[in-house]
């Protein structure tokens, strides 16, 4: 039986900022590789495409932290940070994610998303019903939107293995 094929898709920011928040700690992105590249029962799954969304601010940290999620596996997609005049910022790749996640489901027995972003639930429900897809989604989970909980059909709460 050929292995199950994963996309994974992860929204950087959000889940920076759920982690901070909710546990004042960082997000494991070689233990989250290694439980979303895998069944419950320890079987692998074959990754079609890993894509880690976050914003370019230039500094040399952030650089650092790109190339170890590029080690790990992912393809880094950057977006430039923009400072707005009026002191608000912008840097949300809810749109590349959502036309990455239609573009790759159709490839993918299950699509992972890490987010908490309660705008992606429609996202999950419409890859469910339009290529059949089993949806998993990862998220910090009393910063987790209850419409994208509730739209996954397996939903993992960010916890103490998942963090560093």
């Amino acid at each position: 039986m050929p292995a199950e094929k994963v996309v994974l898709l992860v929204d950087v920011q959000n889940i920076y900022y759920t982690c901070r928040q909710g546990f004042g700690r960082n997000f494991d992105y070689n233990q989250f590789w290694k439980m979303a590249t895998h069944n419950a029962d320890g079987t692998p799954r074959e990754v079609v495409k890993a894509i880690a969304y976050a914003v370019d601010r230039g500094d040399e940290k952030q650089k650092q932290f790109q190339n170890i999620l590029r080690a790990i596996g992912f393809q880094v997609k950057l977006k430039p940070y923009i400072q707005r005049a009026d002191g608000t910022s912008k840097g949300d790749w809810d749109v590349g994610i959502t036309l990455d996640a239609m573009e790759y489901a159709p490839e993918a027995d299950t699509v992972v998303l890490a987010s908490g972003d309660g705008d992606f639930g429609i996202l999950v429900q419409r890859m469910q019903h339009k290529f059949n897809t089993h949806v998993e989604v990862y998220g910090v989970e009393q910063l987790t939107a209850d419409s994208l909980i509730s739209a996954a059909d397996h939903y993992v709460p960010v916890q103490a293995e998942l963090l560093l």
